[in-house]
């Protein structure tokens, strides 16, 4: 994912790999933001498309799920290769049924207006977060681990949850090295902080932003979701601090703790100044309109090339002004950002498919799915907003997910703040909440995986994860549905 910028460093953060030459034109072609490849007049008609048009989707998910239990070994050193062979079992079906032209269009679509902004910003926020080092021997214990995770819940929303996550994984995994039980610790984590704690404002999450982009007012969901991820985050974390003291009275002697025994501390302050430089350029791109570029079939917005220059401005910056002693000191390599790009690329080619028969709502063959969403009267249904916008956000990108059942709700961002504000509601905590459900639910949420794994953490599978996610998440949510959308 690195690839956003021109450098890549080394585990000493001194090695370059120069692009510079090119950097202005990736920059131009690349630079719009997701919710404009979102309300793009181009869209291919999904209601040619039949469901097996999905099979490589479903084949890079089981890969993902399958292949690290089954072939651990040719998985690590080959999973890019792996993401890139289902990218082309779509691609090459689809421009031999529909054309090489409109192959071509829908690939660039996908590439230009929404995968390359979402590398930028996750790759920005992984940048800058992993310059910040907070040392000193914090003690994991269960009501430490508790407050930790409660602290990241917090910030999530103000920072975004890619940059709480890469803030604060590092810091618990030291709490914790030496633990015997500490997968729990993690996932609770990814639970909490990759998710649900970015459920207050629009630059906690993707969708909550698209929504502030369609009108939605900036402390709206700050109001309406704040009662709902209090009940969660609540549940969450006093089931993680029982969880934890339970299986911290089973470590009688732990292992020694290779931590020093120092007052706490933080490093690398001048990286909060490029944090909230990124939060205002993100914010801005939501505010302005600079007017657009055309490239190919496509409007391009002025503000959100702008916003991608800044975002990579700032990250260079964090690169030059940083020490390499800091990111040492946080074990900072580009492996889990590399991940998050190889994968979430084919991921983002092979759901194409899958949004556009979505996007083709009764026209296409995911119609009866679209169509539980209203009542025999023409009344909302909120509870399956919630569920099916969730269900998709665990396994497709909750942005465009999140749009979907926006728009089929009426689109009009005035009367779902008004009238129909708890199917909003719905559809916000739906995308929001369930992201946490799966590893691709959202985008940290395989970053934290990674950093944990290099930290020695042996990280469950895939659908070992999602027994987590089952056990603690699905009766949460559906109490939430009693107290919320009944």
């Amino acid at each position: 994912m690195i690839n956003f910028g021109v450098f890549l460093w080394d585990g000493h953060c001194k090695r370059r790999f120069s692009m510079l030459a090119v950097f202005p034109i990736i920059v131009f072609f690349f630079g719009a933001t997701p919710a404009l490849a979102a309300e793009s007049a181009h869209g291919f008609d999904g209601s040619l498309l039949g469901l097996v048009w999905i099979t490589p989707f479903v084949g890079i998910l089981l890969s993902i799920a399958l292949f690290p239990l089954l072939f651990a070994g040719f998985w690590h050193n080959h999973y890019g290769k792996v993401s890139f062979f289902w990218a082309i079992a779509f691609l090459i079906p689809f421009a031999m049924e529909f054309g090489v032209s409109t192959s071509i269009d829908e690939l660039l679509h996908t590439l230009l207006l929404e995968y390359v902004p979402f590398i930028i910003l996750i790759g920005c926020l992984f940048t800058i977060a992993g310059g910040i080092f907070v040392g000193g021997n914090i003690h994991g214990s269960p009501l430490m681990n508790t407050i930790m995770l409660a602290t990241g819940a917090v910030i999530a929303s103000v920072v975004g949850t890619t940059g709480a996550s890469m803030i604060l994984i590092r810091p618990l995994l030291r709490a914790n090295d030496n633990r015997k039980y500490r997968v729990h610790t993690v996932v609770f984590f990814i639970f909490l902080v990759s998710n649900i704690g970015g459920s207050l404002t629009p630059l906690g999450d993707p969708p909550l932003f698209l929504g502030f982009l369609k009108g939605v007012d900036f402390f709206w969901p700050t109001v309406w979701m704040f009662l709902p991820m209090v009940v969660v985050a609540s549940i969450l974390l006093a089931a993680f601090y029982l969880l934890d003291s339970y299986l911290f009275s089973k470590e009688e002697q732990r292992p020694f703790d290779p931590t020093p025994d120092r007052p706490i501390y933080v490093t690398g302050l001048q990286n909060f100044i490029l944090l909230f430089a990124l939060i205002g350029a993100v914010l801005m791109s939501g505010t302005f309109d600079f007017g657009v570029v055309h490239v190919r079939n496509f409007e391009v917005g002025v503000v959100g090339i702008l916003r991608d220059v800044i975002l990579i401005s700032l990250a260079l910056v964090s690169l030059k002004i940083t020490s390499s002693q800091i990111r040492e000191a946080n074990s900072f390599n580009w492996e889990p950002v590399l991940e998050v790009a190889k994968l979430f690329g084919g991921i983002f080619i092979t759901i194409i498919p899958a949004i556009a028969i979505l996007k083709a709502g009764e026209a296409g063959v995911m119609a009866p799915l679209l169509q539980l969403v209203t009542n025999v009267d023409g009344s909302p249904n909120n509870v399956m907003y919630f569920w099916l916008t969730g269900i998709l956000s665990s396994f497709l990108d909750n942005a465009p997910t999140y749009l979907i059942f926006f728009n089929s709700a009426g689109g009009d961002a005035g009367v779902l703040q008004g009238s129909l504000a708890n199917t909003l509601l719905a559809i916000s905590a739906g995308a929001v909440f369930m992201g946490a459900n799966t590893y691709i639910g959202n985008a940290p949420n395989f970053m934290v995986r990674s950093i944990a794994e290099r930290h020695g953490v042996p990280m469950p599978s895939f659908f070992g994860y999602m027994g987590w996610s089952t056990l603690f998440l699905l009766p949460v949510f559906a109490l939430v549905t009693y107290l919320f959308f009944v």
